[in-house]
């Protein structure tokens, strides 16, 4: 079998310019492992590959769904799956490139063995952190489930939500489940490639000049023409990626033009941190994503674990 390449690394770090070379290489197509370019008219803030660079590789999973509708792991991993097998029976390789790290785990190790989301649990945790405020939830996930609470932020609603229903439902901390994974689901044979900065002020300065270039390419339009569209708020999934949550507080009018901009490199270079945190959990040895040659070394890691899968099925 054709093995798949997951390609990871933080936010800024080149994954992009690097999925698409290898995919020219080595005749691969790209399966997008980022849970905000599965929206539809989220392109800036996403940093969507445009109609010239798919028309020279074939990309997967962008463009989903709709703003207003929610994806999950769940379906992410059944998603990557499909389009995996179609591109490995054209005799192509299919690599999986992103920084969602939850995804990729979910595709490299299988899924949690977690339970389904149930709406009463969830309106009612709502309800609860509308009175106290998210910060507060976190602390009472703090007191019941710790390792999850340390590598969630105090405001991730989603996550702090999802960990608190996972208890009220089970019993059990959420950090003590996700131990046991389907690995029936699980994408084999793999090379596993990563990309990250030896040095973090190369990618901070990465990060920074992003940023900048989104907000003069309209990103600030394209949020107030999702909103013209469509019922956003601002706890919705869509809403909650970074650079878009910061605009839709400066269209509300929380933040002036300075502070959005700010705002917003500073919750990038707080995602590219937690990003690299997964990282280092996955255990793959990175690659400098600043080098001048990283292209050609991944190639090169790429063909030897090629040349490695042939001689284990030979």
């Amino acid at each position: 079998m054709i093995p798949c390449v997951l390609l990871i690394g933080p936010t800024a770090s080149g994954k992009s310019a690097v999925a698409l070379a290898l995919a020219q290489r080595l005749g691969g197509e790209i399966v997008t492992a980022d849970s905000a370019q599965v929206y539809r008219g989220m392109d800036i803030g996403t940093a969507k590959p445009d109609v010239a660079t798919r028309a020279a590789v074939p990309h997967h999973l962008l463009d989903l769904i709709e703003p207003i509708q929610a994806y999950s792991a769940a379906r992410f991993v059944r998603d990557a799956t499909r389009a995996i097998d179609t591109i490995r029976a054209r005799g192509r390789v299919p690599i999986v490139a992103g920084g969602t790290m939850l995804y990729i785990k979910a595709l490299r190790e299988g899924l949690s063995s977690l339970p389904a989301a149930d709406a009463a649990i969830r309106a009612e945790l709502d309800a609860r952190a509308a009175s106290v405020g998210w910060p507060a939830m976190h602390a009472e996930l703090a007191r019941i489930d710790p390792l999850t609470a340390a590598r969630l932020a105090p405001n991730d609603a989603q996550r702090i939500q999802r960990a608190l229903e996972v208890h009220a439902l089970t019993g059990q901390p959420m950090s003590a489940l996700q131990g046991a994974r389907d690995a029936e689901r699980r994408i084999d044979p793999a090379i596993a490639v990563a990309l990250a900065p030896t040095d973090r002020a190369l990618l901070h300065a990465a990060i920074a000049r992003r940023f900048d270039a989104m907000l003069i390419a309209g990103l600030v339009d394209e949020v107030r023409e999702l909103r013209r569209r469509f019922p956003l708020r601002a706890d919705m999934p869509s809403m909650r990626a970074v650079g878009y949550r910061q605009v839709f507080d400066h269209l509300e009018g929380r933040t002036d033009p300075a502070s959005l901009r700010d705002r917003g490199v500073a919750a990038t270079r707080q995602l590219a941190r937690r990003q690299l945190t997964w990282l280092r959990a996955m255990d793959v040895t990175p690659i400098d994503c600043h080098a001048p040659d990283v292209i050609d070394v991944a190639a090169a890691q790429v063909l030897r674990g090629i040349e490695a899968s042939n001689a284990v099925r030979q």
